[in-house]
């Protein structure tokens, strides 16, 4: 199950998409719904903002979390500091996990980074016990991620060969709107409800904003490194005009929408 995104480090992804993550995992979680005693599943854990979330919860007797990225893994690894949580490299597509090993599954940010999702989705609910949950969030890039819009919308202003890069990102896998649903219930997921999580992206400056993407993280990252010297100068001058919109560079604040999904397994 090779993954799309693009893994430089694990502290690059924490300045570009990690800290919003923590700011999502509370909101996918109310969603998915605990109760205590729970046996909890991470499905691409990343850097553990949905493990360590959901480890703020006593209750829960076991929180297991897998990632592809053993980048993603040593770094969650590292941080961990709670027994109830392991922490494992593993394929959302073939979870190493007995069926109806957990309560609740939930993946945070993953599937539509996952060329087979319905086979991730599939197996989430295999490991799960009847009548327990499953449940998803993505982004919803094209009509929910203002920020990073700005970004794909300027660079291909200057840029034709970042058009299908564009296109790719603004429809991945379960972004369009009832997707993740018309998967879940293909995959035999019932009582299946799809809703939007909102979230507010604030940053502190242009570098606070820039400086992840400058380093290669996530696509447009590994788009912009590939650059030659003088178009990678121009971009950054054209997207910092479009973070400060004529105004002194400071804090911005951008609304981030992810799509949300949860099922019961019959």
């Amino acid at each position: 199950m090779p993954s799309s995104f693009n893994v430089e480090s694990a502290d690059g992804y924490e300045r570009l998409m990690g800290r919003w993550s923590k700011r999502l995992a509370p909101l996918l979680i109310d969603f998915a719904g605990l109760a205590d005693g729970d046996r909890v599943l991470d499905v691409g854990c990343g850097t553990g903002s949905l493990a360590f979330t959901l480890a703020e919860r006593p209750g829960l007797k076991e929180i297991a979390a897998i990632d592809y990225s053993p980048v993603f893994v040593e770094a969650a690894k590292w941080a961990n500091s709670d027994p109830r949580i392991t922490i494992q490299q593993g394929d959302a597509c073939a979870l190493p996990f007995e069926d109806n090993r957990f309560d609740r599954a939930m993946s945070l940010l993953v599937l539509h980074f996952v060329p087979e999702a319905a086979k991730a989705v599939a197996e989430m609910a295999r490991v799960v016990r009847p009548d327990g949950v499953v449940a998803a969030a993505v982004w919803d890039h094209y009509g929910g991620m203002s920020g990073m819009r700005m970004m794909w919308d300027t660079v291909v202003m200057l840029d034709e060969n970042a058009l299908p890069l564009r296109r790719k990102y603004c429809f991945q896998p379960m972004m369009r709107p009832g997707e993740m649903k018309a998967c879940f219930i293909a995959q035999g997921l019932a009582e299946v409800e799809e809703t939007s999580l909102l979230i507010r992206m604030d940053y502190l400056s242009f570098d606070d904003y820039w400086q992840p993407i400058a380093a290669g993280e996530g696509p447009l990252g590994k788009y912009v490194a590939g650059l030659e010297a003088g178009k990678r100068e121009a971009v950054d001058a054209a997207v910092r005009a479009a973070y400060e919109a004529g105004e002194p560079d400071g804090p911005r604040s951008f609304a981030s929408v992810a799509w949300a999904c949860r099922g019961r397994v019959a």
